[in-house]
């Protein structure tokens, strides 16, 4: 029996290379995690201010992606994604089930 965890993956693309590339990229990490997990949902939330300038960017496209895999995949994703010309920052975290909110 092997163990799967639920994860959380923040991707920050630089607009710099337009919408295009950004689908290529969106794309291509979807096809990474379909490969090594099951791929739960790809929320784009689009071009937003960043907090701060990032390479002199004041703007990046967010893409939020939930996904199961094993404990040893997310190192390796996060690994890609950091050599990925073009990502501005990430951030994967493992979520926790059935965790419920006080009301």
């Amino acid at each position: 029996m092997s163990v799967t965890n639920n994860y959380e993956a923040m991707v920050v693309f630089s607009l710099t290379k337009g919408d295009e590339f950004v689908q290529e990229m969106v794309a291509k990490f979807k096809a990474l995690i379909e490969e090594n997990g099951a791929l739960e949902s790809v929320e784009e939330w689009g071009k937003r201010k960043l907090a701060y300038l990032i390479n002199d960017e004041p703007e990046g496209y967010y893409v939020l992606i939930h996904y199961t895999s094993g404990p040893d995949f997310p190192a390796e994703f996060d690994r890609i994604v950091k050599i990925t010309d073009g990502v501005l920052r990430s951030l994967t975290i493992r979520r926790e089930e059935g965790v419920k909110k006080d009301a």
